[in-house]
């Protein structure tokens, strides 16, 4: 938030947070992982259909993402949706402009959904570039000085599905920091998903979603939803989405169900961190019938206020026994969740307020056992590179950080963030 309009962003978020708090569940189901009840319970309140018959690939930074990504655009014979909250410029940046603007030149139908906000910063000649080769683009919600708490909700999903057949979602934006391995400064730490088989229908429907509201045209047919004669693989996985519109709190129910049910583990990792008192307190409790919770935060990070509100929970967490660790070598914007090494879940949404009310998100939910023990040791390795915040530390803190989270205390109260 170091434009101006981040600061407006800031502002409006303020004005507009006494209206926009989730409600959380008065009493949570025992459920445990693998019980009969637990897919259904899951569909039930993520309104998301669990579906077997999946191909699912992790895909880490830049090196490993961007590739993917090229390859499934390159291939694309049929359609391309690609809806992108973040994009702004760099060599990768050119290079998937120029791969959707040649394909719709080839004649595959492309419709690109770009957020109005997190895009203010992309060269408008990779804009034209699409438009000019017959690319339908289009800006989600665009900015409007007489409408400004439109500002306020946006859609933060990142979703790309090719010929309705392959799919990706994650964290990741498009520019020059998100290109590398991650461990390198100025280079972020991301992690994204991609997905072959029944799933992806779920996927694409989220883009349909967003691609309705902005343009009023339907998306349907062969193309987009095309029918697939064989499984991809052997892998159960659902799609959780979520928008102040509908489904607002799927994805806040589906973290809090997820907590709750683990028995050995929960490994969070989440760049922008500030739960509400019902997710802490499912944490707290599963720390307390013997499961270990450990936080994967960032070190540095691109909204430092937003790192201040987070700090003020460390204490309570802390006495609680949770693990909190902070990742050095870059900026860490991966949004992942990893229940006892059998349940994961990938996506776009933060743990924090404008995630579950305000903004649009995606995120794919895995079932599965490899993928889950991979993101696992994903996790640990991360841990290599990230700063152990245990008590001496906390305590050690500077005057000005402790100031800096008393002034936080009423900023999370309002659930602006």
């Amino acid at each position: 938030m170091r434009t101006r309009a981040g600061v407006v962003l800031v502002l409006v978020a303020a004005l507009a947070a006494g209206c926009a708090h989730v409600e959380p569940p008065l009493a949570l189901p025992a459920l445990t992982l693998g019980e009969p009840s637990f897919f259904p319970t899951f569909e039930s309140h993520t309104l998301a259909p669990v579906v077997g018959g999946n191909r699912v690939d992790l895909l880490l930074n830049g090196e490993e993402i961007f590739p993917a990504l090229l390859d499934a655009i390159r291939s694309a014979r049929t359609s391309i949706t690609y809806a992108q909250y973040s994009y702004g410029d760099g060599a990768v940046a050119r290079d998937i402009a120029s791969a959707l603007a040649e394909r719709c030149r080839a004649g595959v139908g492309a419709k690109v959904l770009l957020d109005a906000f997190g895009t203010l910063r992309m060269p408008r000649a990779y804009v034209r570039e699409m438009r000019h080769s017959g690319c339908h683009v289009v800006y989600f919600r665009p900015l409007n000085p007489l409408r400004l708490l439109s500002v306020n909700y946006r859609n933060h999903r990142r979703i790309v599905v090719a010929d309705g057949r392959v799919g990706f979602t994650g964290g990741a934006g498009v520019s020059r920091k998100w290109m590398g391995d991650g461990r390198t400064e100025r280079h972020w730490r991301d992690t994204d998903i991609r997905v072959e088989g029944p799933v992806v229908e779920y996927l694409q429907a989220g883009f349909a979603e967003n691609w309705l509201e902005a343009t009023g045209e339907v998306l349907g047919g062969e193309a987009y939803f095309p029918s697939l004669p064989a499984p991809a693989g052997g892998t159960y996985a659902q799609v959780v989405r979520s928008s102040p519109i509908a489904g607002r709190y799927a994805m806040y129910t589906m973290y809090l169900l997820a907590i709750a049910s683990a028995q050995r583990s929960v490994y969070i990792t989440n760049p922008y961190f500030v739960p509400d008192d019902a997710l802490m307190h499912e944490m707290i409790r599963a720390v307390a019938r013997g499961v270990r919770v450990v936080l994967l935060l960032p070190g540095a990070i691109d909204h430092t206020f937003v790192r201040e509100v987070s700090r003020v929970l460390f204490g309570s967490l802390l006495a609680a026994g949770i693990e909190i660790y902070e990742y050095q070598p870059a900026l860490l914007h991966a949004k992942t969740m990893v229940i006892d090494g059998r349940w994961a879940t990938v996506g776009s949404a933060n743990l924090i307020n404008r995630s579950f009310v305000m903004d649009d998100e995606i995120n794919v939910v895995v079932h599965d056992v490899a993928v889950a023990q991979r993101l696992e040791r994903i996790f640990l390795e991360d841990l290599e590179y990230a700063r152990l915040v245990d008590d001496d530390v906390w305590r050690q803190r500077g005057l000005g950080r402790r100031l800096l989270e008393v002034l936080a205390v009423p900023v999370r109260a309002l659930g602006v963030f």
